[in-house]
């Protein structure tokens, strides 16, 4: 099948979509639209934060679908172009070889069938069942690999920049519970949890839990003597582009990683390895800003999360590694009516542009009075100094929805050291094993709504936002222990700031 033909059938399946745009609709300026559902919000004297996306903010009522919706500003004839790139986010994909074409090259090692199994509804993963149902798969979660360095060829690499980390000789880059028929899935991962209680200064008592991962049930022999693991949940999509936006040296302004300013904080940039321009630049994405590019994000969790190969990384045998012989026979989805590729350049593109303009919904209760009072908490705790409130966008052509606009992340998108509570001991790139990007904000108090069972911070741990506070040390240590001191109605006012974002 031609790459027209491949969208022809692709397109042909999209009236089956929730949402989308048919030939026979009405056509109304989505700009004008939306600029009428803005005025009559700022009627209502929302602040500027109200719109985390700027004009891209989606203003209507959402629900669960919260992360699902378009660019507010997207130009009419794109919207078929982010409706493409759903379908093909939300496809599963199939063992190759099949008559199908278009959508086999699964595995044969991998964590999930399709993106949308992990990113459910665009939200945050969720942690390993703690009761370790033997029918329970880690999919809205992995674990990364990796090893310390073996040898000068090893050392030379992580100090080109070229890699990130060394993978596990057996068990590659990523732990995989699941695989294609005949291929043996690499193992099972399990978690205990112990309990810590952190007692606030009014009394209140609140459970922490501490995660304790081990693989079992292991196909491939043992595990390396020194083998580091990270867990990961999914991310959630909402606003990525626009992170994209900003402009390297409004990231790398913010950095102090000597802390000269003496306020304790010392954030870093993280430099990788950018595949499309071969050298090293600004890490962004990712839990340790592994990632330069929304592009290659994506494209690595093709590779390494569904098996995928694509213009990155075209091995077709995915994550799989010399020790691993009958994974790196199996038949594979690389054609050449496709690019010798199982995900083509029309799919990463379409996914690119869809990933790229995943909204974030507006604050509907940004002017509360309790929302107001613990912003100004927010602030004065001093949590600005790495939660970064706004900012403005340049003019770029390029990218008409993002262009031009005012944006409230709260992210700094650095690196910090939050301690050893939170520390996985595992290195990534520049990142050290204590260190973590900050993570934006916005969305925050949708979590729950979009997926009863998402966690926050890097695995899921917390339960709720206040624990995720809790969990925070290193260089938020000061910022901790004040909102444990908070009077009972502060902290409540806190986190219904929070909540609202």
């Amino acid at each position: 099948m031609s790459l027209p033909g491949f969208l022809i059938r692709l397109t042909s399946r999209l009236w089956l979509l929730p949402g989308c745009i048919t030939t026979g609709a009405v056509a109304i300026s989505p700009t004008l639209l939306h600029a009428q559902q803005i005025s009559d919000t700022v009627q209502n004297n929302l602040p500027a934060d109200a719109f985390p996306g700027g004009a891209t903010t989606w203003v209507k009522k959402t629900g669960r679908s919260a992360f699902t919706h378009y660019s507010a500003n997207m130009a009419f004839e794109k919207r078929m172009d982010f409706k493409l790139g759903e379908a093909l986010f939300q496809r599963m994909w199939v063992t190759a070889p099949t008559r199908t074409k278009t959508t086999d090259g699964l595995g044969p090692l991998y964590n999930s069938r399709s993106c949308i199994g992990c990113h459910v509804r665009n939200g945050r993963g969720h942690a390993l069942d703690p009761k370790n149902d033997p029918d329970r798969t880690a999919v809205a979660m992995l674990l990364r690999l990796s090893i310390a360095p073996q040898n000068d060829a090893d050392r030379e690499l992580l100090a080109s920049g070229k890699a990130n980390s060394i993978a596990d000789p057996v068990y590659g880059n990523q732990f995989q519970e699941l695989s294609v028929p005949g291929i043996p899935a690499e193992g099972r991962a399990m978690v205990t949890y112990r309990d810590q209680i952190v007692t606030m200064a009014d009394g209140e008592s609140i459970t922490l839990h501490q995660p304790d991962y081990q693989l079992q049930d292991l196909a491939y022999g043992p595990l390396h003597d020194g083998l580091m693991i990270s867990p990961r949940i999914a991310p959630q999509m909402i606003g990525l582009g626009l992170l994209e936006a900003i402009p390297e040296h409004m990231i790398t302004d913010q950095a102090d990683p000597d802390d000269k300013n003496g306020d304790g904080i010392s954030g870093r940039a993280n430099r990788v390895w950018s595949i499309a321009d071969q050298n090293v630049t600004l890490g962004r994405f990712g839990w340790k800003a592994g990632m330069p590019t929304l592009d290659q994000q994506n494209k690595n969790a093709m590779q390494f999360d569904v098996g995928l190969s694509n213009s990155f990384y075209p091995d077709g045998a995915g994550d799989c590694t010399d020790a691993q012989t009958l994974c790196r026979e199996a038949p594979n989805g690389n054609s050449p009516e496709f690019e010798d590729l199982e995900a083509h350049s029309v799919i990463t593109d379409l996914i690119l542009y869809y990933t790229r303009n995943l909204a974030p919904p507006m604050r509907p209760n940004a002017n509360d009075a309790d929302v107001l009072a613990g912003k100004k908490i927010f602030t004065d705790l001093g949590c600005v100094a790495c939660h970064r409130p706004s900012y403005q966008l340049p003019v770029n052509n390029q990218h008409p929805e993002q262009s031009g606009q005012l944006i409230w992340p709260y992210s700094d998108l650095l690196l910090h050291d939050m301690g050893d509570g939170l520390a996985d001991h595992r290195p990534e790139a520049q990142a050290s094993g204590t260190e973590w990007r900050t993570p934006p904000l916005w969305g925050l108090g949708r979590t729950k709504e979009i997926d009863s069972r998402a966690g926050f911070l890097h695995d899921g741990r917390a339960n709720t936002i206040l624990e995720a506070v809790l969990w925070h040390g290193g260089e938020a240590q000061q910022a901790r222990e004040a909102v444990i001191n908070l009077p009972r109605s502060d902290r409540s006012k806190l986190i219904a700031f929070l909540k609202s974002l």
